[in-house]
C-alpha cells in the first residue's frame, strides 16, 4: 500500500468506473498493486497511463518507478509520453513498423544516449531544445524519412557497436549459473487450510461492513420474498386430496 501510495485510501471501497470509489488512476495504482502481493520478480504492464491526464500519468509512473527501485525489473509500453514520463525509463526497446528493431539499450540522462544514436546517421536533423525525444525518435525514423536519407533503421542498428554489446549481455544472461539451486517449494499453498478459510471469510466479512447499502439491500430482499412464498404456500401442507 505504502509503494503504491494507497495509504489514504486503504479503508475505501473500489466502486463502480465512473460512478462511485476510486478514480481511474487510483484503480491503475491499485491494479498493480494486487499484481505485486506475489511478490514478482518482473512486471508487464500494457499502457499503465492511457486514459489519463497528465498530472494521474505522472502518479502512476511515479508508483511505478517506486517499484523500480525496489529492484523489480518492469517491462511496459507506453503510448505518447511526455518527457518527464519518457526520460524516467532506464531503457528503451524500440520497433519501426513491421516489428523490425531499430533501437535497443539504455536512455542515458536526458536521453543523451538515444538521441546521440539516431543523430549519428547522416542527414538525421538535430533535435531541438525542449523537444520531446519520445516525439522527436519518431518523426526521425519513419518510413517517409527513411526514403528521404535512403536509411534503413533496422540495418543501421543491426551494424552498431550497441547491437552488439547488446546481443553479448543476451547471450551471457542466458546462461543459467551452476550454482544455482533449483527452486522448490515443500508445500502447495503459503498458508494452511485453516488459515485461508480464516482469512477468506474476514475479508467477505470486511467487504460486506464497508458496504451497508447492499448488505440492507439483501436483507430487505430476503424478508420480502420470504414473506411472500410464506404467504403463497401458506397451509399447502394441511391439504390432502
Amino acid at each position: 500500500m505504502e509503494l503504491v501510495e494507497l495509504n489514504p485510501l486503504s479503508g475505501a471501497l473500489v466502486g463502480l468506473p465512473g460512478v462511485n470509489g476510486l478514480s481511474t488512476e487510483q484503480r491503475k495504482r491499485l491494479t498493480i498493486a494486487v499484481e505485486l502481493v506475489a511478490n514478482p520478480s518482473i512486471v508487464f504492464m500494457d499502457e499503465p497511463t492511457s486514459g489519463l491526464d497528465a498530472r494521474s500519468a505522472a502518479i502512476v509512473m511515479r508508483t511505478v518507478r517506486n517499484i523500480v527501485n525496489t529492484g523489480r525489473t518492469i517491462v511496459c509500453t507506453i503510448h505518447q509520453p511526455s518527457i518527464d514520463i519518457f526520460e524516467s525509463f532506464d531503457e528503451l526497446l524500440f520497433m519501426k513498423r513491421g516489428g523490425q528493431l531499430i533501437y535497443a539499450g539504455p536512455l542515458g540522462p536526458k536521453s543523451r544516449n538515444l538521441v546521440e544514436f539516431f543523430q549519428a546517421v547522416p542527414g538525421v536533423p538535430k533535435i531541438r531544445d525542449g523537444y520531446n525525444p519520445a516525439a522527436w525518435m519518431l518523426d526521425v525514423t519513419s518510413t517517409q524519412m527513411e526514403q528521404i536519407l535512403g536509411v534503413d533503421f533496422a540495418e543501421y542498428y543491426r551494424q552498431s557497436k550497441l547491437f552488439l554489446q547488446t546481443k553479448e549481455i543476451v547471450e551471457a544472461l542466458s546462461k543459467p549459473n551452476s550454482e544455482v539451486k533449483e527452486l522448490t517449494f515443500s508445500t502447495k499453498y503459503a498458508q494452511p487450510f485453516c488459515a485461508q478459510f480464516i482469512a477468506c471469510l474476514w475479508k467477505q466479512n470486511l467487504s460486506y461492513w464497508r458496504n451497508p447499502q447492499y448488505t440492507a439491500v439483501r436483507f430487505f430482499y430476503t424478508v420480502i420474498i420470504s414473506l411472500m412464498f410464506g404467504t403463497i404456500c401458506w397451509k399447502f401442507g394441511s391439504r390432502r386430496y
